[in-house]
């Protein structure tokens, strides 16, 4: 079995270990750098096609990529049009709501001078990219001067704007791996008090299956945060992030890869991380 990764990161842990789960199992894992100049995107009727991609990459070369790869019958995890539609948190949001999940209310502005000329937002808000990316903007905003200060520093940003719900100062992050649910609380970056130890966590697995379902994911991430009152909301979500540091989370997406081409999952040995080798010392 062929399996591709669109990925300028072959070496991310979760791919990395994954790739050795299939390699040692017989299969052959190919890497398409959408970085490159040279990709399938160039030359889509040339070479032949891998039995499933993963596409962990959301640059617009990637997802050309996946987009010529699924026309010539590839199947890609997650697909270009589910990645396409998580870059846009309006939208994003505007799907989740209408699909009944509990999403946070989500209001886009074209740019971000636009909403710091209008009303002054009543109570702490969080301000965020509109389109989705690596080093995007996720900031608390409790007051109109620091709201002017944002937009002087990003005046022509496309955002949306977020109500800062009262909760306990954890975020849930959870992670779904095809049916694998995986969960951990980080301490929230737009916390300004100090609300002491992680409280325990909650299972969410049929939330975060839910969100799957609405917008056709096989791996993706949910960030939530536990309103004080128990009401778990949704700020975002992620099409195939990085799961780091989550125990089984190679095995699940290996056997993920497996299942999508109709092989027996049951045959993939656990990873083992392995040693590397020494340099002997210098004379």
């Amino acid at each position: 079995m062929r399996v591709g990764l669109i990925t300028p990161r072959p070496d991310h842990p979760l791919l990395a270990a994954t790739a050795v789960l299939l390699t040692d199992a017989g299969h052959q894992v190919l890497v398409h750098d959408p970085s490159s100049a040279h990709t399938e995107s160039e030359q889509p009727d040339t070479g032949p096609v891998a039995d499933v991609y993963l596409l962990k990459a959301r640059t617009p070369r990637a997802l050309a990529l996946a987009r010529v790869l699924e026309r010539r019958g590839a199947r890609v995890l997650n697909s270009a049009a589910s990645t396409t539609l998580l870059q846009d948190r309006a939208v994003m949001a505007d799907v989740a709501r209408s699909a009944g999940l509990p999403f946070a209310r989500t209001t886009a502005f074209a740019t971000l001078t636009e909403l710091a000329a209008g009303p002054a937002p009543a109570g702490p808000v969080v301000v965020k990219s509109r389109h989705s990316r690596k080093d995007d903007l996720v900031v608390r905003v409790d007051n109109p001067a620091e709201l002017r200060r944002l937009a002087e520093q990003h005046p022509h940003e496309p955002v949306v704007v977020q109500e800062f719900v009262p909760n306990d100062g954890w975020d849930e992050k959870l992670w779904a791996v095809g049916r694998q649910v995986f969960a951990a609380r980080r301490r929230s970056e737009l916390a300004r008090e100090d609300l002491g130890s992680p409280p325990p966590p909650l299972d969410r697995t049929d939330l975060v299956r839910r969100v799957g379902e609405v917008f056709a994911l096989q791996v993706y991430g949910v960030d939530v945060v536990g309103a004080r009152e128990g009401t778990p909301l949704i700020v975002d979500i992620n099409a195939f992030p990085g799961v780091r540091g989550q125990a089984g989370a190679p095995e699940a997406l290996a056997a993920l890869v497996l299942d999508a081409c109709g092989k027996a999952p049951a045959t993939l040995p656990a990873y083992r991380p392995r040693a590397q080798p020494t340099t002997p010392d210098s004379p």
